[in-house]
């Protein structure tokens, strides 16, 4: 079974084809350069470049790869969560390459994909708890199935890599600015107490960043040392500090959760890390530590199955198609903040 996926809910348009659970072939074009003039995503200019995009990378991928439209079994598309726009090229797109190729058109959802991707590079046991952590989302999930995830809780305002980026913008940090205190984060040594552990004084699994985020600013008014420059290679020893002490509260905080979890669900063996964070050295490190100490298991995807790409799309596409589900042509893309719909149907 041959599926091609298709990825546009923010800054990245990508593609990828999947044959028989493998991934064969996969390109993606970046919008990161652009968006980095504004400090963040604009969202406009995102829906306007995914049209830009889309065409040509269907061309490069099906050519290099000796593929033409009717070879197509399946054609997935990350319907949401995500930028409307921007996944309104891409579900456009997905239709009228369907209908053209007469394939099975699903649309998939975007987070779940993430957790799924880990299952390109080993097989998944189910069930398992998920852990997305990603620029837009922080939750944790039950995975029961390929097609049922159970939310257990999640963040009520900023996500973790929402909270890291800006945070990193506060300490003068070139965008995206994650990446760049995860850096500068292994030069530095964390102080434990320099910023707190937010919402943990509960017994619930849902997260909260916004407080960290005003305690750095908070710190950076008192000290303007910390901030840093666009050169992050000549970073001082107090910013580098500074960035392994946020990626540490950010990191324990996590962890808590992800400990709480798993004492609701002490069967649990498992846990999937997925999402943009989920590259993030220090919880790569701290989330395997935390399996070996209950004698379970991390599956981690490799960093490019990481951030948003075609090929989770692809692969989940194909689980779903795999068990006759589908949509219509009447299906709709949903943005960020709104519920995405179980209307998948099952076809003879």
């Amino acid at each position: 079974m041959l599926c091609l996926g298709i990825e546009s809910s923010c800054d990245e348009t990508a593609l990828a084809l999947v044959c028989d659970g493998t991934l064969v072939d996969a390109v993606l074009a970046s919008q990161a350069d652009m968006h980095a003039i504004f400090g963040g995503v604009v969202p406009e200019l995102a829906s306007r470049e995914h049209y830009r995009f889309m065409g040509p990378l269907y061309d490069q991928l099906m050519s290099r790869n000796g593929f033409r439209a009717a070879d197509l079994d399946v054609v997935a598309v990350a319907r949401g969560p995500g930028l409307l726009g921007s996944l309104l090229v891409g579900v456009a797109f997905a239709k009228a390459l369907a209908l053209a190729a007469q394939a099975r058109f699903v649309g998939v959802n975007h987070l779940h994909a993430h957790l799924l991707a880990v299952g390109l590079q080993e097989s998944i046991p189910w069930p398992c708890l998920g852990l997305l952590v990603s620029g837009g989302h922080t939750e944790i999930y039950l995975m029961e199935s390929p097609m049922r995830f159970i939310r257990l809780g999640r963040s009520l305002d900023d996500a973790a890599g929402e909270a890291l980026d800006k945070i990193a913008k506060l300490l003068g940090l070139p965008y995206p600015g994650g990446i760049h205190l995860d850096a500068l984060a292994r030069r530095g040594r964390a102080d434990p107490k320099l910023f707190p552990r937010p919402y943990l004084n509960n017994d619930n699994l849902d997260f909260s960043f916004s407080g960290l985020k005003t305690s750095v600013a908070t710190q950076i008014a008192r000290d303007a040392s910390l901030l840093g420059t666009a050169a992050s290679t000549g970073a001082s020893q107090r910013l580098c500090n500074a960035c392994a002490s946020v990626n540490l509260a950010v990191v324990e905080s996590l962890c808590v959760k992800v400990a709480r979890a798993l004492e609701r669900f002490p069967d649990m063996r498992t846990l999937v890390l997925a999402g943009g964070v989920a590259a993030n050295s220090l919880l790569r490190t701290r989330a395997a530590q935390l399996m070996e100490e209950r004698a379970g298991r991390l599956l981690l995807p490799p960093p490019h199955l990481c951030t948003d790409n075609g090929a989770m799309i692809a692969y989940a596409g194909e689980l779903l198609a795999r068990r006759m589900f589908g949509h219509g042509m009447d299906m709709e893309a949903i943005p960020r903040g709104a519920v995405i719909p179980d209307d998948l149907r099952q076809y003879g």
